[in-house]
Formats: C-alpha cells, sequence, structure tokens
C-alpha cells in the first residue's frame, strides 16, 4: 500500500470549484486515471458535470517538465481552430488547492488506442489503414494553423529550433543520469553533427503519437480529441512526424526491451507501413523528406532522457508507477534503437 500524499484533496478542490464553476457544490466523484507515465490524469464528477483534471506528478520534477499551464495555454489557443482538442475551463496556478498547479477541461468521449483496438477496427483489418491516415491527417492540420494569429506569438522562439533540443535534452539528460549510458552519449553526438537545416516553424505538439489521441466510437476513424500538450512549442514540425514515426510499429521489427502495449498494436494486419505515413504527410502538407532519420533519432533520444528522469523518480521512491522499474532495461534499449535509426539500419521511404 502507497504511502504517498493523496494527489488531490477532494474537499479543497470541491470549494474552489463551487467558487469558479458556479454549478452547484455537491460531492465531487474523483478516479485517477492509469495509462500514461507524465501527468497526473482525473475524471472529475459534479451531478451532470464531467470534466477532466491534470497535474504534475510527485517530484523531482526535470527542468520545465509537466507543464500543465502550457497544455491549457495551447489548447485555449487551438479550440477556434480545425484541431480538435478538448474545451479548456479553468486553470489554477494556486498550489494551496491540492498541492500543485492544476487545469481542468471537457471531457471528451471516445476511444484511445493503447491495449486493444475498437470492436469496428477489431473486426476488419482493412479499415485499420484509415487510424494511420487519420493521425497523419490531424497532425497536418496542426501544423497548418496559423500559430501568430491564434494567440501563440510568444509561445516559443521559431528560429534555431533543433539546435535548443539537442541543448535543452542534453541539460535534461545530465540532470537526469543516475548511471552510465554510452549508447545515448553516442546518439547525443550524431545528432549534432547531423543538424538538417528547418522549414518554416509551426505549432509542435511534441508528444504526438497514437496513444495521445481519441477516436471517435464509430466504424469510420475520426480523431475527436488531441491530448497531453504539456511538450507543445513553436519550432520543426517534422520533429512532430519523426516523434509519431518512433512509435510505429512494423510486423517484422525486432522486440525490445521497453514495449507497452500501445506501442504494438500498429504491427497488426492492416496498419500503414512508416514509409506509406511519411508519403501521406508530404502529400498532405507539401514538405519534403529529406532527414526523416535525423527526426526519428530525436525522438526516439528525446524518449530515452525523458524515461531517465522517470527512471530517477523511481529509485528516489517519489513515484508509485510500476512501469518505471522497467527503465532500468527499456532506457538502454530505447539508445540502442536510436543508434540502429542514426546508422541507416531503418528506413522510413
Amino acid at each position: 500500500m502507497s504511502t504517498l500524499p493523496p494527489l488531490i484533496d477532494p474537499d479543497a478542490l470541491q470549494r474552489y470549484l463551487a467558487e469558479r464553476l458556479l454549478d452547484g457544490d455537491a460531492p465531487l466523484e474523483i478516479e485517477r486515471i492509469r495509462g500514461g507515465h507524465s501527468n497526473e490524469t482525473f475524471f472529475v464528477n459534479r451531478g451532470p458535470s464531467h470534466w477532466v483534471l491534470r497535474r504534475p506528478p510527485r517530484g523531482p520534477l526535470m527542468p520545465t517538465a509537466h507543464d500543465v499551464e502550457r497544455e491549457y495555454r495551447v489548447m485555449s489557443a487551438l479550440a477556434a481552430t480545425p484541431v480538435p482538442v478538448p474545451r479548456p475551463l479553468l486553470f489554477c496556478d494556486d498550489t494551496s488547492v491540492i498541492g500543485a498547479p492544476f487545469y481542468l477541461m471537457q471531457r471528451v468521449e471516445g476511444d484511445v488506442i493503447r491495449s486493444k483496438l475498437p470492436d469496428a477496427f477489431a473486426e476488419d483489418a482493412a479499415s485499420r489503414a484509415a487510424i494511420g491516415m487519420e493521425l497523419v491527417d490531424t497532425l497536418a492540420a496542426l501544423h497548418a494553423v496559423d500559430w501568430q494569429a491564434a494567440g501563440l506569438g510568444d509561445f516559443g522562439k521559431p528560429a534555431g529550433y533543433l539546435e535548443r533540443q539537442l541543448r535543452r535534452w542534453t541539460g535534461q539528460l545530465d540532470a537526469a543520469r543516475s548511471r552510465p549510458l554510452p549508447d545515448l552519449d553516442a546518439v547525443t553526438s550524431w545528432l549534432r553533427e547531423h543538424v538538417p537545416a528547418s522549414g518554416a516553424a509551426t505549432i509542435v505538439h511534441g508528444d504526438y503519437r497514437l496513444d495521445n489521441v481519441m477516436f471517435a466510437r464509430e466504424p469510420v476513424a475520426r480523431i475527436v480529441a488531441v491530448l497531453d500538450w504539456e511538450m507543445a512549442t513553436i519550432g520543426d514540425p517534422l520533429a512532430d512526424l519523426g516523434y509519431m514515426l518512433s512509435f510505429w510499429r512494423e510486423s517484422g521489427d525486432p522486440p525490445e526491451a521497453l514495449e507497452e502495449s500501445a506501442w504494438g498494436i500498429t504491427s497488426l494486419p492492416g496498419f500503414p507501413t512508416r514509409a506509406e505515413l511519411v508519403a501521406r504527410y508530404a502529400e498532405r502538407s507539401g514538405r519534403t523528406m529529406d532527414h526523416v532519420a535525423f527526426y526519428v533519432t530525436l525522438a526516439i533520444w528525446k524518449l530515452a532522457i525523458l524515461l531517465e528522469g522517470s527512471y530517477s523518480r523511481h529509485l528516489a521512491g517519489t513515484t508509485d508507477d510500476p512501469f518505471f522499474a522497467s527503465l532500468r532495461e527499456g532506457v538502454p534499449s530505447l539508445a540502442r534503437s536510436a543508434l540502429a535509426v542514426a546508422r541507416g539500419e531503418i528506413t522510413f521511404m
């Protein structure tokens, strides 16, 4: 049984919401949602009202990680665009309420595809191609948003995005490091030597993949919400494409030490290949795909660093997420995968 303090004080949250949402002060029903390993997520219900609350996990946290205010701001900016996002309701930076900043958003009904397919796609392998194409089309729609007109003119620095990513994440690795990681250091060196020139800057989600979107509960693949915006910024859109591809498994891919159930589902019959996803994005966005391997390598490297931070939290005993224990072998496995992409052992065209 966990001895860690609760992540939410229900009474304090009830008082706070009663004052600001003005829809009564009936007791709240709060349910913690497992399935991710980043910001903590809760369903919050009061009578006919159904919301989702997001707050950072317990510390220690890496600098700039788990920024719920960032999530709230970018979703607010995208609410009037074609990009489907839950409607944000309020943001609270008063840590005396539940012990951390948090925000509340509309609860959207749909399916997040992790360990199993929705019934319509489980029964019809041919229909699964549309899941991948919808994922790519929604990403292209995000990258087409005029971020300055949406009110994000000061949200990030459009120039020098890739160089900043390398500096920032190298710093994150230094902060998280609890053991030697020679393969990850080799990837760091390769990335520094192969930085491509970026095209026009766009909104970058930063964590875009199949299990961070929600599909409508219908036999047609339609995304109703893009979730988990804590790493969003303004930068090189191909970083999002590379990140999405880094999670996309195909039949015949070698097994990995770190393999969550959500990562293997795309290897089932009917899903498009990584090369088909690249071609679809090129068609929808009009961008050239000359350096896909760099962006995929960058994505795997960043994920390995992020998870090394989670492994450090596990070693410090500040998290009760059982997944983090697997990162002892999982992070080195990711580093080996990044090296394989950098060396051209895996292709995307």
